[in-house]
């Protein structure tokens, strides 16, 4: 599949554009190609949402959630064409790809229902004779940034709400996995988005992505990135104001308790770790054990390692895929060795697999390091990839400081079976979310987003639909009534 770039209601291939070629991470095999946006292309797709923008905001809120609603059908009558399409490109399963699909479109479907309920107030008056209303409006001219790892369903996330609220929306697709994303945005236009209010360029961040940021005819932003990427984006996007939504990076800390049942803890950590081999912004980066199980837990999980099975995400039955190119192996291996080289055991993993059918993928077992030092680089950084590193604790103050010692705050895991001190312990976590006994924090219904260096924002829930909206008061003198 090759494909250009989607911008004024059409599909477009603009000379003078690269084009970006795309590789299955399982075989070495090209799967297609895309165009790569350009500044001038930026420009072009403001300049047609801006003539967009009055229309797309007088459209009823029922007419904007019918095609939020139209898009979902679409997408879920194409899910497993779509599904499949998106393992060739990024190496997830098929099984899981299918997953996150289908809760990008619940995504559509729930901010159609939001669209339904924006409203206002009427606000107390500090006079008599004055009514204060509030009414919420579209912020104008909205610009996304979407990731790799979960392409189609992040892209709903900030699509949902940005149309939902009256907001034409320009996405930076991921150059890495753009194909899926077609079939997505072919959705969005039958189900009658129109012609304007939509634009996808794939491209480079340093290009089409700065280039967003910078733009001044671009009123907000939403990205989901790196904290580097996001310190760039914040950058570029002081020059006009831009409102924020920044997901960024983190380094999620699993805590295991000393009553914590420790097969049901391990097997949620190897699941949290090493799902789309640890490529998640909410993986299990680092463990932090009570002292008096950490032994027992480590060979649980380790052993967890060892038997996970990796494979062609094509393949019935494969749970554990590629990771999606070489720089992920290189930065694994990287966070491998300082562990180890400042004292960590390497438990499993560590290593390309054997054989044939791993030999032009990119693949890398699952590894566990224990006693790894907290100044090591898996305690310390996002690996974004499948290594889970260990340590112990004694006391649950050392175990908090721990916990909250990195500039990152995304999320956060704690297992065990005493939920008043869990829920205190959760009380004390500098974390956007914390499950307690899940291996997740995304709720649909709820905010997700990060403290400290994971971002600024919230998406999701109500508050996902908050970046989109500007808040605007109409103050009036209202005489009394005359007898």
């Amino acid at each position: 599949m090759d494909r250009g770039i989607f911008i004024d209601g059409a599909w477009a291939e603009p000379k003078g554009l690269e084009r970006f070629e795309i590789l299955d991470p399982a075989t070495g095999e090209r799967v297609g190609s895309t165009l790569l946006a350009d500044e001038a292309t930026v420009d072009q797709a403001v300049s047609v949402a801006q003539r967009t923008a009055p229309v797309l905001a007088e459209l009823h809120a029922e007419e904007r959630a019918g095609m939020l609603e139209q898009a979902a059908d679409l997408i879920e009558a194409r899910i497993d064409e779509m599904a499949r399409l998106l393992t060739s490109e990024q190496g997830k399963p098929v099984a899981d790809n299918v997953k996150e699909i289908r809760f990008g479109a619940t995504v559509l479907r729930y901010y159609a229902g939001e669209a339904r309920r924006i409203g206002g107030a009427l606000r107390p008056a500090s006079a008599a004779g004055i009514k204060n209303v509030v009414s919420y409006h579209p912020v104008g001219v909205a610009a996304a940034i979407v990731p790799w790892n979960y392409p189609v369903d992040l892209y709903c996330w900030k699509a949902g709400p940005a149309l939902a609220a009256g907001c034409p929306l320009i996405v930076k697709s991921p150059h890495e996995t753009p194909l899926a994303i077609a079939m997505l945005v072919d959705c969005l236009n039958e189900a009658g988005v129109p012609a304007g209010a939509l634009a996808d360029l794939p491209g480079l961040g340093p290009v089409a992505g700065a280039a967003l940021a910078r733009h001044a005819g671009v009123r907000v932003i939403s990205a989901t990135a790196s904290v580097a990427a996001g310190q760039d984006i914040m950058r570029n996007a002081a020059g006009n104001l831009k409102k924020l939504c920044l997901e960024l990076g983190g380094n999620a800390p699993l805590i295991v308790l000393a009553d914590a049942d420790l097969e049901t803890a391990a097997k949620a950590a190897h699941r949290r770790a090493f799902s789309n081999m640890g490529q998640i912004c909410i993986t299990v980066n680092r463990i932090l054990v009570d002292a008096k199980v950490h032994r027992k837990f480590a060979d649980i999980l380790a052993g967890l390692a060892d038997a996970t099975e990796l494979g062609h995400g094509i393949d019935p039955g494969v749970e554990y895929g590629p990771v999606l190119n070489a720089s992920v192996i290189d930065r694994v291996d990287a966070h491998r060795h300082d562990a180890i080289d400042k004292g960590g055991r390497l438990l499993a993993g560590g290593e390309r697999p054997a054989g044939d059918r791993f030999a032009r993928g990119t693949f890398y077992r699952p590894t566990v390091i224990d006693d790894a030092p907290l100044h090591s680089l898996p305690m310390m950084s996002e690996t974004y990839g499948p290594l889970a590193a260990i340590t112990a604790f004694d006391t649950t103050e050392q175990m908090i400081g721990m916990a909250n010692s990195v500039e990152y705050g995304l999320a956060a895991y704690v297992y065990g079976r005493d939920l008043e001190r869990m829920w205190a312990i959760a009380d004390r976590l500098e974390f956007g979310g914390v499950g307690i006994n899940v291996n997740d924090v995304s709720e649909l219904q709820a905010p997700f987003g990060g403290w400290k260096m994971s971002g600024i924002g919230r998406e999701l829930g109500p508050e996902g639909l908050e970046a989109y909206l500007e808040p605007k008061l109409v103050k009036m003198r209202v005489n009394p009534l005359r007898p």
